[in-house]
């Protein structure tokens, strides 16, 4: 069964196809550990094939989104094996290990939610920090409370945005500003984060899930396949030149166009009503 508890989030379905994921590790600032990560893969994973789930929302119990990696924790063998889809083994603590574990756990989280069909909703109701941060980047909305902590701020510890939040800091601030946010270890709040479009919206703490929720349902009621065609060609056009994202746009119109929501759309125009897309 898709709903449940997981190692450190819960997943429920709500409302029209809206797949809550909170994180529920308040006493460690939500922080991802191993299995975590790996059942949050599995999760998004298994979200992309349930036709039920058109929107997925995540957010943090307490007063974290998550603060990023459990770095304390990192070696201990519970955070290796409680996962509930299948366990990782333990990886070793060298160089090519570090290497393997970065691009198939950390970063494939980030791919994950990233690479999603469905619409992504970060509701940031505290701190979002490192791989945290880098998740919520990763998401198509990011809603977030005023005082809220974003940013990566690995320089403080020597370390790098290894999950691939620097490529997402990049395509949001360009090179310049990137450079000054990340190589000084800013961390900004949401008010701040607003203003660098680093953000979409902000919402106070006592209204930030019936925001989330709202624009949750609002796309759960859209067309579907011309959403998730659109995100997609948005996200692509970044790195295409125009003839390039002219033909990939293309090619989606030639599936989109033909689809049924499609022909319901127009339909509801001209009859002056509200559509009601089947997906």
């Amino acid at each position: 069964m898709l709903e449940g508890a997981y190692a450190g989030f819960d997943l429920k379905i709500e409302g029209p196809g809206i797949a809550v994921i909170t994180f529920n590790r308040p006493e460690r600032l939500n922080s991802f550990n191993i299995a975590m990560k790996r059942d949050l893969i599995e999760a998004v994973t298994q979200l992309q094939y349930d036709d039920d789930s058109k929107v997925v929302l995540f957010t943090g119990q307490g007063r974290a989104f998550s603060s990023g990696d459990d770095v304390g924790g990192a070696f201990n063998e519970d955070h290796w094996r409680d996962a509930r889809s299948n366990p990782v083994i333990k990886g070793r603590h060298d160089a090519l290990g570090t290497y393997s574990s970065m691009r198939t756990i950390s970063q494939g989280l980030t791919r994950a939610v990233r690479n999603l069909d469905k619409i992504t909703i970060a509701a940031i109701n505290g701190a979002a920090v490192q791989s945290g941060f880098s998740l919520a980047l990763a998401c198509d909305f990011r809603l977030s409370v005023p005082d809220a902590k974003l940013g990566s701020g690995t320089m403080r510890m020597a370390f790098l945005p290894d999950e691939g939040g620097h490529h997402l800091i990049v395509r949001m601030l360009g090179v310049a500003r990137a450079k000054d946010f990340l190589l000084r270890g800013r961390i900004v709040d949401g008010r701040q984060a607003l203003e660098m479009g680093l953000v979409s919206d902000l919402a106070e703490p006592d209204q930030l899930m019936e925001r989330a929720m709202a624009l949750a349902t609002e796309l759960a009621e859209g067309p579907q396949v011309a959403l998730r065609m659109l995100k997609h060609a948005i996200d692509n056009a970044d790195d295409l030149t125009f003839e390039q994202a002219g033909m990939d746009i293309a090619v989606r119109t030639a599936v989109s166009d033909h689809h049924p929501d499609a022909k319901e759309g127009w339909r509801a125009f001209a009859e002056k009503r509200k559509p009601k897309f089947t997906g």
